[in-house]
């Protein structure tokens, strides 16, 4: 049966929140009421720079870190903060998911840019850590640095970014869910996801 409703995930894959969110996201996704589709868009946290993140915004950072862990439970592995260089950049990171969603592994590079960032202390704004772990994914390396670097994805990457911004005014994460060319914003919970199921049943009745 055609899906009467699409249900819109704005998310970063080096956004904590995301992160956090990802145990109930999880859950939401595997329990979608039928006839309700998912779409996922990479918004664009943070555009390309190469400059070194500022220690005040590290310190900001690392406390949202703390706050998420002790919210939620969430794992973080602060190591990252002293070993990784880190940059406000995370652009290349949603590069990286549409490469590898050219080969059908979108959700995987997703995990394991949020797993090498969160718990490895890798830094995914660089394009070195995002082939080891295309590598580690066991994707072609050739076809996924050729399309890393390529207009075509950069081009899907900016409207990635468009639609985020013409639909969602929440940040990372947000749902919405669009019925028949209305949209409503679904309200985020982090601990259950069936608030979020009731919302969604309760918008398209």
């Amino acid at each position: 049966m055609p899906a009467d409703a699409t249900l819109h995930y704005f998310h970063d894959p080096m956004c904590s929140w995301c992160w956090g969110f990802r145990p109930v996201s999880g859950q939401l996704f595997l329990h979608l009421p039928a006839g309700v589709r998912l779409r996922k868009t990479v918004g664009g946290l943070a555009p390309d720079s190469d400059i070194p993140m500022p220690p005040g915004l590290q310190e900001k950072l690392q406390a949202t870190w703390h706050r998420i862990h002790d919210q939620l439970g969430t794992e973080f592995n602060f190591d990252f903060w002293t070993t990784a260089k880190p940059r406000r950049s995370t652009y290349p990171a949603c590069r990286a998911v549409l490469a590898a969603e050219q080969q059908g592994r979108y959700d995987d590079m997703v995990y394991a840019i949020q797993q090498a960032y969160y718990l490895r202390a890798m830094n995914p704004s660089d394009t070195l850590t995002l082939e080891a772990l295309a590598a580690e994914l066991a994707l072609d390396a050739t076809a996924f640095a050729s399309d890393l670097r390529s207009e075509h994805i950069e081009a899907r990457l900016q409207k990635e970014i468009a639609f985020y911004r013409a639909y969602s005014s929440s940040g990372f994460p947000s749902l919405v869910l669009e019925r028949e060319g209305e949209r409503a914003d679904i309200t985020l919970d982090y601990q259950d996801h069936r608030p979020m199921i009731k919302q969604i049943l309760g918008l398209r009745s």
